[in-house]
């Protein structure tokens, strides 16, 4: 069944993509394709949240390890970049995005599990999903600055190709930018709270690193943010704030989980 789901999702992701490639090539704002786009973006994300929810479904638990995780945070960041599209032309950040999704989603139903199943209750859950989503909407963030820092510098040198005028005018997308940080920070200090007061030995021996390294990504976002407001930070600064944020955050989460569970289990 999982296997089957998982075909039509990368089915669905692939027509996703070339429904947004077709539309950015042929420029147009016609209604009927916008539309359509929608539809396989809509139908894309419904049987991939299928992939994930049945065998919570089926056992009464998940099994968030380094591939499942990945999908997860894959899936949230293309729903919140879906969710802002209907609001904006971002269409092509989804050229970016979903590729990722796809091959997240091959890997976490490809791969055996290597996690244990957690069953989320007792705030355990809150703090998972608080924790899925800041990752998501600042993976959305990194992904915005490197795609402004890339307009910037084409735009400087007066040579702007079609990838480059198919996305928003460049002070949109840099407001875009620190209203993703500004959400991502508000999930993560959630998510950080929700951590101290539900789970025991926030600071123990196999998760005192996971932990400093995400408080450490949350002062790097939270300074950015009061450099933004206070100073006017902008441009290059908050672009290598932005990405060395999520080096940071990357490194707290994947990071711990590539070395527990594909390099200490295996040892």
């Amino acid at each position: 069944m999982i296997t089957i789901l998982t075909s039509l999702a990368a089915l669905a992701w692939i027509a996703t993509w070339l429904a947004i490639a077709l539309r950015l090539r042929n420029q147009t704002e016609r209604k009927p394709e916008l539309k359509l786009l929608n539809i396989f973006w809509l139908l894309s994300l419904i049987l991939h949240s299928t992939t994930l929810l049945l065998p919570w479904l089926k056992n009464g638990a998940m099994t968030i390890d380094l591939p499942g995780s990945l999908s997860i945070v894959a899936w949230l960041t293309t729903f919140l970049l879906f969710l802002a599209h209907l609001k904006r032309p971002l269409e092509t950040m989804g050229l970016i995005v979903i590729p990722g999704t796809l091959i997240a989603l091959v890997l976490a139903n490809g791969l055996t599990q290597t996690g244990n199943s957690i069953i989320l209750q007792n705030g355990l859950g809150l703090h998972i999903i608080l924790s899925l989503l800041a990752y998501s909407m600042l993976a959305l963030a990194t992904l915005q600055a490197l795609l402004l820092a890339t307009q910037n510098r084409f735009l400087h040198n007066h040579k702007p190709n079609g990838f480059i005028r198919t996305l928003p005018p460049l002070q949109d997308m840099e407001s875009l930018l620190f209203q993703l940080i500004s959400a991502g920070v508000i999930l993560l200090t959630l998510g950080l709270l929700s951590g101290l007061i539900y789970l025991d030995g926030l600071f123990g021996q196999q998760v005192a690193h996971k932990t400093i390294l995400s408080i450490l990504a949350w002062i790097t976002f939270s300074t950015l943010l009061f450099g933004h407001w206070r100073y006017g930070w902008r441009g290059k600064i908050a672009i290598r704030w932005t990405v060395s944020g999520f080096i940071l955050l990357m490194l707290a989460f994947w990071g711990s989980k590539f070395v527990i569970e594909y390099l200490v289990k295996q040892s």
